[in-house]
């Protein structure tokens, strides 16, 4: 068994992941003890402070909470929670104004108010911006410095979980090694509760535009706890990453296409307006298709902004403006190329409008969670806004709901701890074959090697959270026989009129993989 090096104990929460869900959870927690996990240093870690994106609200003046709704689930494909839906847009406002609050420096129209952009799929703008294209970095660092002042949080950097710490079928706190090598240590955090925002699972995939600590490792760790899952076929590709070559890849914000911006092929040729009535922002899935179709066709597809944006474009989009200029690419004069990569996991971590999960003693608030808000394709810029409001909401609920004192014991260690990175192979044939389009065949391949992945680092729990996200996105994909959002299958194209979400374990993927034939060859992958 693995020597435990500390132990350390609070009285309050605990909280994985130092993102705007998680930081905004630890806020909102305040004056109650909060310890906050982060791998590195918080306010930088992590997908939001990569979002380039803002936040949708209903803000305007001819805007409401029911239109905000009604785009939701239009874009979500049938199968989103619509009391979900109604009172994450109900709160939006409120959540924005706490950000005010907080001192978040969101841009301003010239009369002082809120200057709200539209993106795709929205049928009015909505969308709260900083410096056009850097709502996520702005927004973590107000948070990260919030934290940093707050008496009741205590930020901890350099730590890597491993494994939730179970005690009587209760998550009573986790595992997690800090240091490198030889010098690694060990730690048991305890707590009365458990709050994760550890983030999607981009980095999975070997085109993505998501950080490496994206590796899907708490919704890996919680399943293989036993928690429910919900959703885990659905991810999201965003359809204009900078197809320049870099892992990860360089985004292109839809905000991009909002201001005017469209997308053409090699022969100066704009294609969107044959696929969809709302040409360039039409919903995420439909453009990202659209343009792996002109890709696999042999075509070479680019975001034209000469136009729309022009000489203004490093103004307005300084974050673009640097990864383009760091390509040799001058966005303001030539086209940008770009392609989809895997960018948000509209599944996860089954919770409920309080965020709790199936595990007693264990809540979950952002993208790993699955709260019935996105459905099967997130509408743009409701992923921070689902953060804040079941940041808002997780806070309340454990708060009212924590009994008196620490639960006592010491858990066993996980065997051995590590802090590898996904193999190549898995992120190769995830992209392959658990991309934008699916089938049987692809899909079987994918679970042949994660299974020989699995067998190959049965020892390490790390890899094996990895594994199991993976595992629970591709058997979920095999068991959809239909197309819906995110989830194309070549082989089953037809949209079921029955559908509905998916609720599994990682028992029941291990059933599915199970029951899996070995792929033929045409999809094997080395």
């Amino acid at each position: 068994m693995t020597r435990i090096d500390n132990i350390v104990e609070t009285d309050g929460a605990l909280i994985l992941g130092a993102g705007i869900a998680g930081l905004f959870t630890a806020l909102k927690l305040a004056p109650m003890p909060a310890i906050v996990l982060a791998g590195t240093r918080p306010g930088v870690s992590g997908s939001s402070a990569w979002a380039q994106g803002g936040i949708a609200a209903a803000m305007g003046e001819n805007d409401s909470w029911q239109s905000h709704a009604a785009d939701t689930i239009a874009a979500g494909a049938g199968l989103c929670d619509p009391e979900v839906v109604a009172l994450v847009v109900r709160e939006a406002p409120d959540r924005i104004r706490d950000l005010l609050a907080y001192g978040a420096p969101f841009d301003r129209a010239a009369d002082g108010s809120l200057a709200l952009g539209r993106e795709a799929a929205h049928s009015l703008p909505r969308i709260v911006h900083v410096r056009g294209d850097r709502a996520g970095a702005e927004i973590s660092r107000t948070l990260a410095e919030r934290a940093t002042a707050t008496n009741s949080i205590t930020l901890m950097e350099g730590f890597h979980a491993v494994e939730l710490a179970m005690e009587n079928g209760r998550v009573t706190g986790l595992f997690a090694r800090y240091g490198f090598g030889s010098d690694a240590r060990l730690i048991l955090f305890k707590a009365r509760a458990v709050i994760l925002a550890t983030g999607g699972l981009g980095a999975l995939y070997a085109v993505t535009t998501n950080p490496p600590e994206a590796r899907g490792e708490g919704l890996g760790m919680a399943a293989r706890a036993g928690a429910l899952i919900a959703d885990p076929e659905f991810v999201q590709f965003h359809p204009t990453a900078i197809a320049v070559g870099r892992d990860p890849a360089p985004l292109a914000t839809e905000a991009l296409r909002g201001e005017g911006a469209v997308l053409i092929n090699e022969r100066g040729e704009r294609f969107m307006t044959s696929v969809h009535e709302d040409a360039e922002l039409a919903p995420r899935d439909i453009v990202a298709r659209a343009i792996h179709r002109q890709i696999v066709s042999g075509h070479k597809t680019f975001l034209d902004c000469r136009d729309a944006i022009g000489a203004a474009f490093e103004l307005h989009f300084p974050t673009v403006y640097a990864a383009c200029k760091a390509a040799c690419i001058d966005p303001a004069v030539q086209p940008i190329p770009v392609a989809p990569a895997a960018h948000y996991h509209m599944g996860g971590i089954a919770s409920d409008a309080r965020g709790r999960t199936s595990l007693p003693g264990l809540w979950v608030v952002g993208e790993c969670a699955s709260t019935g808000l996105h459905g099967a394709n997130r509408l743009a810029s409701n992923s921070l806004l689902e953060g804040l409001v079941f940041g808002a909401r997780v806070a309340d609920d454990v708060r009212g709901s924590l009994a008196d004192g620490v639960l006592r014991g010491t858990p066993p260690a996980p065997r051995r701890f590590d802090m590898p990175a996904p193999p190549h192979v898995l992120r190769e044939a995830m992209s392959r074959n658990v991309g934008l389009e699916r089938d049987t065949g692809g899909l079987s391949a994918a679970l042949e090697v994660i299974r020989r992945v699995e067998t190959a680092h049965s020892g390490e729990p790390a890899l094996l959270n990895m594994i199991a996200a993976a595992k629970l996105v591709t058997a979920a994909a095999l068991a959809r026989t239909e197309s819906r959002g995110g989830h194309w299958r070549n082989d089953h194209p037809a949209t079921d009129k029955s559908g509905a979400r998916t609720f599994l374990t990682l028992a029941d993927a291990e059933k599915i993989v199970a029951n899996t034939p070995l792929a033929d060859r045409r999809h094997a992958v080395s």
